[in-house]
């Protein structure tokens, strides 16, 4: 009795629903310990406790022997919880494998649009699962198996139902088109091109002119720097001249290059006043001698 569906158990896709899981496997579920042990009279509810313990996903392992995973699921292709249940199962976001768990046994048993509607929304979630196989253990991510239950054929060692396309269901049953996380992403990221768009526009308003005006730019800075340097260049310029060459050699040398010297600045436009007064004194000097000699 314990391998048999209970009474008044609905005909899934057409016929037994526990005729989903194929009959090799089945019958090495009726057969395991843990289906003995385990499984026996479990309920909707009780069968919670048993799910939330999973620490993997998967078909069957080394020797054929089935996961706990599998075993659960044909235990609920048995007790056929109604929809409100399942839904409570996937709302536990606290517990993966519940939620895995409750995701597999919507692919087998709904309709086409429910499996769309149900499932697609749990793309969201990115958790790691661990999926157990012949050779040992792997990894996927929530993602990827709800993505996996939408496109393949077998998940879990188990060949899933035909699944109707989404294109024709849009078009007969009027399932809404689907909306990508990526298409989302992009939405962030146009409004961050618009902010910053924005921003770049805003370089040109009065406020932004105004705190260009009062930051410290560079302009201020060389304005300050140009007296510096103007009046160091005069400054040295004129210590350059005093101090060249010319002059100094024209100092140190007496008689010609002294009388050299005199006449040609007796003879610039450009005489100093103290030049002119050593001049007239000369002459005043001349003229005492010849008013002597006479």
């Amino acid at each position: 009795m314990a391998n048999s569906a209970l009474r008044g158990t609905k005909s899934i896709h057409g016929g037994n629903p526990q005729f989903l899981i194929e009959k090799v496997i089945r019958a090495r579920i009726y057969d395991s310990l843990y289906w003995k042990e385990q499984c026996f009279a479990l309920t909707a509810e009780s069968i919670i406790d048993k799910a939330i313990t999973l620490h993997s996903l998967g078909g069957v392992t080394d020797r054929q022997t089935p996961t706990p995973f599998i075993s659960l699921t044909l235990k609920l292709l048995q007790l056929q919880p109604e929809k409100e249940i399942l839904i409570e199962y996937l709302l536990a976001e606290e517990y993966k494998y519940l939620r895995a768990l409750a995701a597999f046994y919507i692919r087998l048993t709904f309709r086409s649009m429910e499996v769309y509607e149900i499932l697609e929304p749990l793309m969201k979630d990115y958790r790691k699962l661990r999926v157990a196989h012949a050779g040992g253990y792997s990894l996927t991510y929530f993602d990827e198996f709800i993505d996996d239950l939408l496109t393949k054929e077998r998940v879990c060692d188990i060949i899933l139902p035909r699944l109707t396309q989404r294109s024709v269901l849009e078009e007969t049953e009027g399932l809404p088109p689907r909306k990508s996380l990526l298409d989302e992403d992009e939405g962030i990221e146009g409004n961050d091109a618009s902010d910053d768009e924005a921003i770049r526009s805003g370089a040109s308003s009065p406020d932004r002119r105004r705190y260009i005006s009062r930051s410290p730019s560079r302009t201020p800075s060389r304005s300050r720097s140009r007296p510096r340097s103007a009046s160091s260049s005069s400054s040295g310029r004129g210590r350059y001249i005093s101090r060249s060459p010319s002059l100094s050699g024209s100092e140190s040398d007496g008689g010609e290059k002294g009388d050299t010297r005199g006449r040609f600045v007796s003879r610039s436009p450009s005489m100093s006043p103290d030049r002119m007064l050593v001049d007239n004194d000369r002459g005043e000097d001349d003229d005492e001698k010849l008013e002597g000699d006479v």
